[in-house]
């Protein structure tokens, strides 16, 4: 490091206040800190190769749902990719743990989708690690608009457009409330607040009216069920959605593949087991005795 004609030496106190200067002026803000540092954050084709955008084969993930539940939240994402009319991958993780309390519900391109994902958590991890406290829940939810809208000028290509959905759980609410978040975010990083269910993906027509009448007329709201009667139903949902939505996998039972499902409480994420899923799921098909 120079300073006024001088270098100055690692070791030297006055090095380590200026570095430390450096990192405190960026005030925890992780994507002001790369691109001080020169870092690309916005993506875009080049112009010879914008214009055959469409001519692209991109792997694209699809159905996603989250529902406010008696403890929290629950999140929970088929496992397949597809391009075009292909089947990629079936074992696509779309539910992605940002930090203790919030997680990413992702559909769209799984690329640009993982990329995002990757830089909002080291966003947290910066701003608390440098300011010493917690990003507040309005920190997040600006930090993660902020790279959608950085990812614009792929998403109007048509190659990389990501739709997520964003769950956490507010410490700040009281101990009698449920303090479990859902949010909803566009392709330009508007966010909007749901309150007792959101879902997005290819697959996501299929089951949103059933949401809302599970939420409005169900025997038990979406909002009173605890996690085995909240999980029953999303396995039910995506095995509608994937009935009718070619891009959308449900359980594939000739391989034990589940939906990936976890919960976002006060006491933090959890991922729901193999094991209580595939009780649950055996409860959620329908009795064919007579």
């Amino acid at each position: 490091m120079r300073l006024k004609g001088h270098f100055l030496n690692p070791n030297d106190a006055v090095y380590e206040d200026i570095a430390l200067q450096t990192v405190v002026n960026h005030k925890g803000d992780f994507l002001n800190l790369l691109k001080q540092a020169n870092y690309p954050l916005k993506t875009a084709l080049p112009s010879e190769t914008a214009q055959h955008a469409t001519d692209i084969e991109i792997a694209h993930s699809t159905t996603v749902v989250a529902v406010l539940y008696r403890d929290g939240v629950m999140v929970a994402g088929d496992r397949r990719a597809t391009a075009g009319t292909s089947i990629i991958y079936d074992r696509a993780e779309k539910v992605l743990q940002i930090d203790r309390h919030s997680v990413l519900a992702i559909s769209g391109s799984p690329a640009i989708a993982y990329e995002i994902a990757r830089m909002l958590e080291h966003s947290f991890q910066y701003f608390r690690r440098s300011q010493l406290q917690e990003l507040s829940l309005e920190g997040k939810l600006r930090m993660l608009s902020r790279l959608i809208r950085e990812n614009l000028s792929m998403a109007l290509q048509g190659i990389g457009g990501v739709i997520p959905i964003f769950t956490l759980y507010d410490l700040n609410a009281p101990d009698d409330k449920n303090g479990g978040k859902i949010f909803f975010y566009d392709a330009l990083g508007a966010h909007f607040e749901n309150v007792d269910f959101a879902t997005t993906g290819s697959g996501s027509i299929w089951i949103r009216g059933v949401l809302r009448y599970l939420s409005r007329f169900g025997e038990t709201a979406l909002h009173e069920m605890d996690q085995r009667q909240a999980a029953i139903n999303i396995l039910r949902l995506l095995d509608i959605a994937s009935e009718y939505d070619a891009a959308t996998s449900g359980y594939n039972a000739k391989v034990n593949i589940f939906p990936t499902v976890k919960t976002v409480t006060r006491t933090g994420v959890n991922t729901v087991s193999d094991d209580d899923l595939t009780a649950w799921y055996a409860e959620a098909q329908p009795n064919t005795e007579e």
